[in-house]
């Protein structure tokens, strides 16, 4: 699958795909490839329908999963393979849940539970700014605007730019981790020896929260989305107009 994969990639960037999207769109196209190991390429429309309920009815994936799942090989035969396999259904998806919001002492709780400096850093800087875990691994040291007292996201969702808050209790912590890590190209790079230049991964993210917040004991709000949803509900009752939070 080495060639197709390459290709896949290709045509996502060409896309301009985000950085998350084609991670699952990639593991939508190797899950499949691993179920029949076969090359996906070979698959006939009736084994991806076949596969598609399996992992509805068998497996119990969540709608919100077997939709995504079902976007990515979609965009697979329809920009990758020589063959059009038209995959013209959809999988409905639950009504959306109101998201996990943890109150103020836990989100505090999980950000101290580290000893790792860059760790807390990457929780404070998600939390205070809002930042989705992505553009958090893309952060670089010139997106911190200290006069400005703003962080500037590049490409965030939908490959915009945008502005957010820089708080006044985050900017002198950001300070004290660059005097001690000197980071280059980004502001949390990966701790690989061969990879510093490199943006840590989403799952290095993941991980970092998940291990602080089970030691912190919070049992509520697993995915690291949790701290961009409680920072925008905890500027809400701070009083923030939520049209500046939307924006």
């Amino acid at each position: 699958m080495t060639e197709l994969r390459q290709k896949m990639i290709r045509a996502m960037e060409l896309g301009n795909l985000s950085d998350n999207t084609q991670r699952r769109y990639l593991e939508a196209v190797t899950g499949l490839a691993k179920h029949y190991h076969q090359s996906p390429d070979q698959l006939t429309k009736e084994m991806i329908e076949d596969y598609l309920l399996y992992l509805k009815n068998d497996k119990g994936n969540a709608p919100n999963s077997c939709a995504s799942t079902l976007s990515g090989l979609r965009f697979f035969y329809k920009n990758v393979t020589k063959q059009k396999i038209s995959i013209d259904y959809s999988l409905a998806r639950k009504v959306q849940k109101l998201p996990t919001v943890l109150p103020q002492e836990d989100i505090e709780n999980i950000i101290n539970a580290t000893d790792n400096l860059k760790h807390r850093l990457i929780l404070m800087t998600t939390y205070s700014a809002g930042l989705r875990a992505s553009e958090v691994t893309a952060l670089k040291p010139k997106h911190i605007e200290s006069k400005k007292m703003l962080i500037k996201v590049e490409k965030g969702k939908g490959g915009k730019d945008r502005y957010t808050l820089l708080a006044k209790r985050l900017l002198p912590e950001l300070r004290h981790y660059y005097k001690k890590f000197r980071p280059q190209t980004y502001l949390f790079p990966s701790s690989h020896k061969h990879k510093k230049h490199q943006p840590l991964t989403y799952e290095s993210v993941r991980n970092i929260y998940e291990k602080a917040r089970k030691k912190a004991g919070v049992k509520d709000g697993v995915g690291i989305h949790t701290m961009r949803h409680s920072f925008a509900t905890h500027l809400l009752e701070a009083g923030y107009d939520i049209r500046k939070i939307q924006v």
